[in-house]
């Protein structure tokens, strides 16, 4: 795929950011986070050419999120300085067509649709990138960079939303309230600048992995929790199944840890927000013996009860310090432990009610993470919702061996469709 850049430029909010306004701390919540990043890219089926419409409400939404159009300080604070962010429109050269991108596992694995390497915005601090790229269908790719830093995935769903929802209206569109407060009460950050750039670099090697798409349809996602019989969610019934294949291609002598992201918005007491800003979540992490990884009703009944009891206390209680998953991944000292503790990162953006968001021009016809994860030897899952809200696209990135493995799982073939198109 050739990808021609037609514009690159910087938008900054509609209006200026006060001056009591221009410090957002980070609180131990953000800290706690490998500083990674968040990719994500919308694809549209028609479009406009012209991209002034999304321009001028990008700044009308920036003056909302200010702090995304800030840069990082220390990772201690966010200098809410009205800097912008970087805007890149481009032209995917013919002959590719849009529908032969969609049906890529990897969507775009040389990152051309992505607006800059995750490198630059380390270098200038920013929070967020966005790339526009028109495909000669007419079809059109909105691609997101945010900064983990300050961004978890209800605060990326809830901006992209509000995006599309004053873009739609020419003046200026009606939005949630969005809520940005100082999260340091409630969580108090380390005294510090340390971050867990060593936790990155453990965690994501530059060991070859692969991704594919594996799409849970509604019906066989029924029929699964049917089968399990104690109802679990949606999450819960497709985890078991890549849990319990990925625990049956595990190599003898590791110690697999799966670690599940909880949203603390409406777990907190007194309830937050759905649009504050920030990342306000926390980590959760567990195993079980290798001869419960078929025993979907045990695994289902487990996670339900640990999710359960996650709240504003348990995140006090249990992690004081913090720094939740760099402890998952470390002895204490910055070394691996000598056992093989590998990691199953899953994550799930279910019921964000991505596939809403319409710009002026429809709703996406695809949402997909996107980027080259090189996870090592540690094996991570996105899961999203397909188009009809009803079934879920699982993204899994592993090593070739265990792909190869996983992917032959007869729980895995019975529900769970994917393409051999690379």
């Amino acid at each position: 795929m050739e990808v021609s850049i037609i514009s690159r430029e910087i938008t900054k909010p509609s209006s200026t950011t006060p001056n009591h306004l221009r410090t957002q701390k980070l609180s131990r919540l953000d800290q706690m986070n490998i500083d990674t990043f968040i990719s994500i890219i919308f694809f549209y089926d028609k479009a406009p050419k012209n991209s002034d419409q999304l321009k001028t409400s990008l700044s009308q939404t920036l003056s909302h999120y200010y702090p995304l159009a800030g840069q990082v300080k220390d990772h201690l604070s966010v200098d809410c300085n009205d800097n912008g962010v970087t805007f890149v429109e481009a032209q995917v050269v013919a002959p590719i067509d849009m529908s032969n991108v969609l049906k890529r596992h990897e969507i775009d694995p040389e990152g051309q649709l992505v607006p800059c390497k995750e490198h630059e915005m380390l270098e200038d601090q920013s929070i967020l990138a966005v790339q526009v790229s028109y495909f000669g269908c007419g079809g059109m790719s909105i691609c997101f960079l945010f900064r983990h830093v300050i961004v978890d995935a209800t605060t990326a769903a809830n901006f992209i939303k509000s995006w599309g929802a004053i873009s739609c209206n020419a003046d200026g569109g009606v939005i949630n309230d969005v809520t940005i407060f100082d999260r340091t009460s409630i969580f108090p950050p380390r005294d510090d600048s340390a971050s867990s750039g060593g936790a990155h670099e453990i965690l994501f090697s530059s060991s070859e992995t692969l991704k594919k798409r594996f799409t849970f349809e509604g019906s066989k996602i029924s029929a699964l929790r049917e089968k399990i019989g104690n109802w679990p969610t949606r999450f819960e019934a497709v985890f078991a199944v890549i849990w319990g294949a990925v625990a049956a291609a595990k190599r003898e002598g590791d110690d697999l840890v799966a670690t599940i992201p909880v949203n603390l918005r409406k777990r907190m007491n007194p309830p937050l927000p759905d649009q504050c800003i920030g990342n306000i979540h926390t980590i959760i992490q567990t195993n079980w013996p290798t001869e419960e990884t078929t025993n979907y009703s045990s695994i289902t009944v487990k996670i339900h009860k640990l999710i359960s009891m996650v709240n504003g206390e348990y995140v006090k209680n249990a992690h004081p310090n913090g720094w939740i998953l760099y402890r998952a991944t470390n002895n204490g000292n910055g070394r691996l432990d000598t056992i093989k503790r590998r990691l199953f990162m899953i994550s799930s953006w279910c019921n964000l009610e991505l596939y809403k968001t319409d710009f002026g021009w429809g709703e996406p016809v695809l949402i997909a993470p996107v980027g080259k994860l090189n996870a090592g030897d540690n094996i991570v899952v996105g899961l999203l919702d397909t188009i009809d809200g009803e079934g879920i696209d699982a993204w899994v990135t592993m090593s070739k061996a265990d792909m190869d493995k996983f992917e032959q799982d007869s729980s895995v073939i019975t529900y769970a469709s994917f393409s051999s198109f690379v």
